[in-house]
């Protein structure tokens, strides 16, 4: 996040600009003024989109919108195509689906520069008629495990990576044709190649720009390991921050691509030919008065590892499985997991090896633990829980931190991250320790949600099923 504090000397309204983050009082006097006429109330969904509502300016003038905006809760018991399907406990036709509050967290309020007269906030989702925080939205239950850590005298540190398809077309012309015979931006392999990245760097500057201008840091972009796809890193940030910026840089790159008459995907495995996109996430453990990194220790003389970045590593590689629905969510991600395909396959952890899910990576205050293991297609409110739920039971236990791998991860025999969604259901069906640190409502609905949706797959007819067996099974 870029503090407004350390760009003194600059206008307020340029200040305001660079940094895209803006106080409350700063959004009455825009709104008053007309430099803002919509405000858009915007929370995490199960599937990683974000929802909500655009408020007027005139609504929000009159109401006193610290209260929140009302929303129908079965907009955290859908599937993809928004159907209710039934079982959901928090969420269901008994209950008569009613309504939410999603009730603004000020911290995050943002310009949107590529949204004409639009500020965005992230909102917190509240029960309408208790107030009480709802357990199973994504966003708290990343803020539940970080409240766990600070009782603890923890925060973190977090950033994400993440990988993408560009296609010279809109999104609807591709629906039209059935995802068929897509346009890809690019015509071969264009990993770290500036010249073939040079093709769509009017757009890629454009987000650059533009996500600075939301407050969104961009560190750098680059080519990716095939044709039209490319890597964007977000800046690190305390972890619910990073989260947020990371939903917040896939919407908002689709709404830029949607103006520009372009689409991108941030699907796991796009095309079985073609490479897979990670969203690779970093976490380093710190006091809560961020100025001291945990997992560094000067007298830990070979690697640096601290004690406690030993038995947080060690918690989770024991539970990677069990959080396997957290990690890769849709029938989708685990096509991406092959043996030397850049994406792991083996729970194993090493020195900046990329073969291994986990990998080990700077020094001093830069020491942090990277996971491979996330497609691009992850809700980081639920893999941010899942390092941080398991790495602190790790510590808490104080779990033994296994050998480090040396040379091809790929060929080790250790355990493995689950090949499909069915075997990552159960995984996280017999998990008691997920159980255990989700809470039982929690550990239900996700459990719940994972199994519509391998149930859905089951039930359609493919067209690789079409062409195999139509004539000749």
């Amino acid at each position: 996040m870029i503090e407004q504090e350390n760009l003194a000397g600059w206008t307020a309204g340029h200040r305001r600009k660079e940094a895209g983050l803006i106080s409350k009082e700063q959004l009455l006097d825009d709104l008053k003024s007309g430099q803002i006429d919509t405000v858009i109330f915007a929370f995490c969904d199960m599937q990683g989109r974000l929802m909500g509502k655009r408020l007027t300016a005139e609504y929000c003038l009159e109401n006193q919108i610290d209260k929140g905006t009302h929303f129908c809760n079965y907009l955290l018991g859908t599937d993809f195509d928004m159907n209710t399907p039934p079982g959901f406990k928090a969420v269901n036709w008994a209950k008569g689906y009613g309504d939410w509050t999603a009730v603004p967290d000020w911290s995050t309020l943002r310009i949107v520069p590529w949204l004409d007269k639009s500020a965005l906030v992230f909102c917190n989702v509240e029960d309408a008629g208790t107030g009480a925080s709802v357990s199973v939205v994504p966003r708290n239950l990343l803020k539940s495990q970080l409240k766990r850590a600070e009782e603890r005298g923890y925060s973190f540190m977090m950033a994400s990576e993440l990988e993408f398809y560009m296609f010279n077309e809109p999104f609807e012309s591709i629906h039209e044709k059935g995802y068929q015979n897509m346009k890809l931006a690019g015509h071969y392999n264009e990993d770290y190649n500036l010249l073939q990245g040079t093709r769509n760097e009017p757009f890629y500057q454009k987000i650059r720009r533009e996500m600075a201008a939301c407050g969104l840091p961009v560190e750098s972009s680059k080519g990716e390991a095939y044709s039209g796809q490319h890597e964007i890193n977000l800046r690190y940030g305390q972890a619910l921050t990073a989260a947020d910026n990371h939903i917040m840089f896939k919407h908002g790159m689709k709404e830029i691509a949607i103006q520009d008459g372009l689409s991108v995907t941030f699907m796991a495995k796009p095309d079985h030919e073609w490479t897979g996109s990670s969203g690779h996430i970093h976490i380093s453990l710190w006091d809560t008065d961020e100025e001291n990194n945990l997992f560094y220790d000067s007298n830990e003389a070979d690697d640096h590892m601290s004690q406690k970045m030993r038995s947080f590593l060690a918690g989770v590689l024991a539970y990677t499985r069990d959080f396997a629905l957290f990690f890769a969510p849709h029938i989708n991600s685990y096509k991406r997991f092959r043996t030397e395909s850049w994406a792991p396959v083996n729970i194993a952890w090493s020195h900046d090896n990329r073969s291994a899910g986990y990998r080990i990576v700077g020094d001093k205050k830069s020491l942090r633990l990277e996971t491979r293991i996330p497609g691009a297609d992850v809700n980081p409110y639920l893999a941010y829980t899942a390092l941080i739920a398991s790495g602190l039971y790790g510590i808490e236990q104080g779990l033994e931190l296994a050998d480090e791998c040396q040379g091809n991860a790929y060929e080790l025999d250790v355990p493995k991250i689950p090949g499909s969604l069915y075997e990552a259901i159960q995984c996280f069906k017999e998990s008691d320790m997920v159980k255990t640190v989700l809470g039982e409502d929690i550990y239900e609905h996700y459990l719940h949600a994972a199994v519509l949706e391998q149930q859905m797959y089951d039930g359609v007819v493919t067209e690789w099923e079409r062409k195999r067996y139509f004539e000749q099974g």
